[in-house]
């Protein structure tokens, strides 16, 4: 792959409007990510993307034009499992970024609780084909069974491999939260398939939570409004109000041909969850629970 700028995917954008909803006091981006800067955090050789650079500095400043007050930082495949982009981030941030890592099941011990001491509060597994070349399950349940305390599980899957992975899931021996619901087929509806089977899933374990987002890939290449997404979610955030985030999923990783306006995806919040009540529980509550926990007493 090139490393020259011009070659290099540019997937957010430059001007994002700023959102006519305005999140409740303590609100949780819960599922953003950082590019490098390259120089000082190269990417992984084995990257299946090469985007611009899109590090804490432009993160952060977005955070705040969109009204947030904090940032989950997931590990950004591109990176592999080197984690000091997003372990940077979280240490620049001035207490208000946790993270979710990316690690080689064979990390050691010492390795997990530097980076519980350093913000990361999970591990993601990745089973998207197009993004990773292994996806070890008895790997990866070995190393869920080592978690520092207070830990979970992040999983991003497709649908139609969610039956598959349903025995993996049930091993997990800790909390799980499932990336933008494992990307269903929202034009079904509500109580399409893909969202029934979904349902299933969040009701065989009760801490199973969910990431109720992204409706510019789950909509692609439709674009805004996006009324399919919020016709299919907003019934699944009312129903299960207590295991739901959300995020903007910025820079938004291989979205270089539907580039979307991150204040749209903001504005896409009272639309799946329409009171005061589900807001708050989506963007503070629930990420405060999974993310900071010591602030609410909480050892979950």
């Amino acid at each position: 792959m090139s490393t020259e700028t011009s070659d290099r995917i540019l997937s957010w954008h430059s001007n994002p409007s700023r959102p006519r909803y305005t999140p409740p006091p303590g609100a949780i981006d819960a599922h953003c990510h950082v590019f490098g800067p390259m120089a000082q955090f190269p990417f992984s050789a084995k990257a299946k993307y090469l985007p611009q650079d899109a590090g804490s500095d432009k993160l952060f400043s977005l955070r705040d034009h969109l009204g947030f007050a904090r940032n989950v930082i997931v590990q950004a495949s591109c990176h592999g499992t080197d984690n000091a982009a997003t372990l940077h981030a979280i240490a620049v941030s001035e207490g208000k970024a946790r993270g979710v890592a990316v690690v080689n099941p064979a990390i050691g011990d010492d390795e997990l609780h530097a980076m519980d001491a350093g913000g990361m509060r999970g591990i993601r597994f990745n089973f998207l084909k197009r993004l990773v070349d292994d996806a070890p399950k008895d790997k990866f349940l070995e190393v869920a069974s080592r978690l520092p305390r207070g830990w979970h599980v992040v999983i991003y899957f497709e649908a139609d491999i969610l039956e598959e992975l349903r025995p993996f899931m049930d091993a997990i021996p800790v909390p799980i939260v499932i990336d933008h619901m494992g990307r269903p087929d929202v034009t079904q509806g509500p109580d399409g398939a893909d969202m029934k089977a979904f349902r299933g899933l969040l009701d065989s374990r009760p801490d199973i939570w969910f990431k109720a987002t992204c409706p510019d890939r789950l909509e692609e290449p439709a674009g805004p409004p996006w009324d399919d997404f919020a016709r299919a979610v907003a019934p699944m955030v009312a129903d299960y109000s207590d295991r739901v985030i959300w995020g903007t999923d910025w820079p938004h990783p291989n979205m270089q041909n539907a580039i979307p306006d991150d204040g749209a995806l903001v504005d896409m919040i009272p639309r799946i969850a329409p009171t005061p009540e589900l807001q708050q529980k989506l963007l503070v509550t629930n990420p405060t629970l999974l993310y900071w926990p010591e602030e609410i007493g909480s050892e979950s």
